[in-house]
């Protein structure tokens, strides 16, 4: 059943591994989808592999507020409105101790983390306010608690969870529906990074390290978080707003 048909998702962070899960999920259910990334090969890449005329996408940095305004308006002329906005771009910044953290990559962090998330709210709202929605931001199980050298990363974690449930608040009159996704260590290139940082010398064993903490005993996969954000999207989830939504393996429990 395409339970998603004449439905509209707009996702950042498009051609990262859980972006173009998502993307792939909500096109087999009938969506229409705009994919927004910095990285324009890995779009037209993405859009190749998914080979959907459902699917457009839009090249934009969002750290730049104007970009975000015309991914904004670009998907409502493309498709006409903003049903789902998985507002999921984000950078992980290096692994290092707290008072040698370069700043410039500190600034990035916050800048892709706090304020693109922000800046999506910012322009996708007012759309939304016209017939409801819902949106979806990507925090992390490095929202719930700390980590030792990811300041950075955990910071903004725990930000855009502060953001997503005065939103909610503000989102609520209008049927907006706003709440996080919260993944533990998930198979992808992001993972991959902060392994060979965490452990440059034996990343496998850095692996073997997160996923001993993981009651579950392995890394979620993207189409786990996909299929989270497809919940959350839905009808299902219909009287759900302002939560954190763990997709954990049981780490944070």
């Amino acid at each position: 059943m395409k339970k998603f048909k004449n439905k509209t998702i707009l996702i950042t962070g498009g051609s990262g591994g859980i972006g173009a899960a998502t993307a792939k999920l909500f096109l087999n259910k009938g969506a229409n989808v705009m994919l927004v990334d910095i990285d324009e090969k890995a779009l037209k890449s993405t859009v190749e592999t998914l080979n959907n005329v459902k699917l457009a996408y839009i090249k934009a940095d969002v750290t730049d507020e104007q970009q975000v305004k015309n991914y904004v308006d670009a998907t409502v002329e493309k498709f006409g409105s903003i049903d789902i906005f998985f507002n999921n771009a984000g950078i992980e910044g290096k692994v290092m101790p707290l008072e040698d953290y370069p700043l410039d990559v500190f600034n990035q962090v916050i800048d892709v983390n706090i304020k693109g998330v922000y800046y999506g709210l910012r322009h996708v709202f007012p759309e939304m306010k016209k017939n409801g929605g819902s949106i979806i931001i990507t925090s992390s199980t490095a929202g719930l608690r700390g980590t030792a050298n990811v300041l950075p990363y955990v910071t903004s974690k725990h930000a855009v969870i502060g953001m997503m449930r005065t939103a909610a608040l503000e989102g609520a009159p209008h049927n907006i529906r706003v709440n996080t996704v919260n993944p533990s260590p998930v198979d992808n290139r992001m993972m991959r990074s902060l392994e060979a940082g965490f452990s440059p010398d034996n990343a496998v064993n850095a692996k073997k390290n997160f996923e001993a903490g993981i009651p579950l005993g392995r890394y979620a996969t993207n189409e786990d978080i996909a299929n989270m954000v497809e919940f959350l999207a839905s009808d299902k989830s219909k009287f759900i707003t302002g939560t954190v939504n763990s997709v954990d393996g049981g780490m944070t429990a």
